[in-house]
């Protein structure tokens, strides 16, 4: 039986994720920062992606384990409707903590357990919007902080080739889910399905790669 970790599982895509890997009978570990207020049954750890601390012990508790796969999904969107002269910067260097550097944080704490397995995939959820070939104005914050994460994640890809484990940039499209709002184009089923698609059919070959919810490929 294969085992997910899933980071951000309490809600939205990375609740769905738990609910559609273990429907096709994967052991799924999930990780939020909350577990009591959670509506997840099974293993479900406490986990603060920008904490540093709440990384570490998350990497202890599942020391033992092999990770088949990895989703880095946890993320903030941070304050929107600013302008020039009125940019949160505060705001913003939570979003890169979060967005950028708990993802990273939490692929290095627990790069073991996913090397030790078989399938040794981390999978990362980005966003079109860190795209800087297709960007346009606004999105400061968000949009920075995923173009950062992808560039991290391409640098790692080819740090980790040697021990055979993948690096996978997804996007999960435009999702009605509190951050992407009721008037989202995909439904947060159909972008984890679709997702999973994309996983199901990786290989080594395309570690490193920034694509959709479909498999398209997204420029950098």
């Amino acid at each position: 039986m294969p085992t997910a970790l899933i980071t951000g599982a309490s809600r939205g895509i990375g609740r769905e994720f738990v609910r559609q890997y273990r429907a096709q009978g994967w052991r799924v570990i999930a990780t939020c920062r909350d577990p009591k207020a959670s509506e997840i049954d099974g293993d479900v750890f406490p986990l603060d992606v920008a904490d540093g601390t709440s990384v570490a012990a998350l990497a202890k508790a599942v020391a033992g384990e092999a990770i088949d796969l990895l989703v880095n999904n946890a993320g903030i969107s941070g304050p929107r409707g600013y302008d020039l002269g009125s940019i949160p910067y505060d705001a913003w260097e939570e979003v890169l903590r979060t967005n950028t550097l708990g993802p990273l944080r939490v692929a290095e704490a627990l790069l073991e357990p996913v090397a030790r397995s078989e399938r040794r995939l981390m999978a990362f959820l980005t966003s079109g919007l860190g795209s800087i070939g297709q960007g346009g104005g606004g999105y400061y914050l968000y949009g920075s902080s995923k173009a950062a994460l992808n560039k991290a994640v391409k640098s790692l890809s080819a740090d980790l080739r040697s021990r055979g484990v993948g690096c996978l940039l997804l996007h999960p499209g435009w999702v009605r889910t509190d951050m992407g709002g009721p008037g989202a184009s995909v439904s947060v089923e159909a972008s984890v399905r679709g997702m999973r698609r994309v996983i199901e059919g990786w290989s080594m070959a395309r570690s490193g790669t920034f694509v959709d919810y479909t498999g398209a490929a997204i420029p950098w």
